[in-house]
């Protein structure tokens, strides 16, 4: 690998290029020192089904973010400082530990301020055994040139598209350019793994898979992110469109954020999916039932590190 000129410290591997010192004990956005924090390994079951299949995904919890979404899911992990260090080392005998209980990949969640440290343990892992699919699952707000790094180490990008709408995601993520940022990602993980594919079990093995979590009263920005991603790449990525959003009682604090204080109706979700599916959208994943609860949010109590 050749990260030209990227570093854990002074960190600018991620848009923000807060430039922090994190081997000095300095923390950067993320709210992260250099050292790699994990808040949980273990089978996971509730990704899409390609990803989950019947064994579970490998998933591997990391803390901090680059973002700051006011109704994060993991807030526990992103915002918080739940989490235990682990050295290169360690985490390649995770990957190898989920392997042998069966996973049916490797799902590094929020990886994106460590990501030399990952690829460097995904490397050694491979070297010691490892055999299954590496899952990059991101909130898409990374850099074009992180991503382009990643090319022979990642099979699949599992990947957020969150807004089409910069002043939503100056609101909502700190992040008014996360549009642009976005699409840059997203085209150079496209490029990286050619095209999607599958076993004969229905688990993918290569490919991207974009996902959109819908905001309560954001339908716009929901077909817009669709438009876009079906209207550049059409089935050369799948879709997921998700209705789990759960809204968390610390957003009531804000005036601001009322919006965000009840769950998708029923009815938004689907005038959502049936927007997709009128503009001829084939591969995507949709949710039935009642997602939007606290209990599908795994606890992040270090298990599996």
């Amino acid at each position: 690998m050749n990260w030209n000129g990227l570093s854990i410290s002074p960190c600018n591997l991620c848009p923000r290029a807060c430039m922090a010192d994190r081997a000095g004990g300095q923390t950067g956005f993320c709210l992260m020192e250099d050292r790699i924090y994990v808040a949980r390994a273990a089978l996971h079951m509730w990704e899409e089904p390609c990803i989950s299949g019947e064994k579970g995904s490998g998933t591997v919890f990391f803390s901090g973010c680059n973002l700051r979404c006011v109704y994060c899911q993991n807030y526990g992990i992103a915002a918080g400082k739940r989490g235990q260090s682990v050295c290169v080392g360690r985490l390649a005998e995770i990957f190898l530990e989920l392997q042998e209980q069966g996973a049916e990949n490797i799902n590094l969640v929020t990886p994106d301020h460590y990501v030399i440290k990952i690829a460097e343990a995904v490397l050694l892992a491979k070297e010691l055994g490892l055999r299954l699919p590496i899952v990059y699952n991101c909130s898409g707000y990374a850099k074009r040139e992180v991503i382009r790094n990643l090319s022979g180490i990642v099979d699949i990008f599992l990947t957020d598209f969150k807004y089409m709408d910069k002043e939503l995601a100056a609101k909502y993520s700190s992040a008014p350019d996360y549009p642009e940022v976005a699409k840059a990602a997203l085209d150079e993980m496209v490029y990286i793994t050619n095209e999607v594919a599958f076993d004969d079990r229905g688990i993918m093995r290569s490919g991207v898979l974009v996902r959109h979590l819908l905001l309560p009263g954001h339908k716009k920005n929901a077909r817009d992110v669709i438009d876009y991603v079906y209207g550049t790449y059409g089935d050369n990525v799948y879709l997921s469109i998700m209705n789990q959003y759960t809204p968390f009682p610390r957003l009531r604090e804000n005036p601001d954020f009322r919006g965000l204080c009840r769950k998708v109706s029923k009815r938004e979700y689907e005038s959502v999916v049936d927007y997709a599916l009128g503009i001829g959208v084939k591969n995507a994943f949709i949710q039935e039932g009642d997602t939007a609860q606290e209990s599908f949010i795994p606890s992040f109590d270090g298990e599996g590190v």
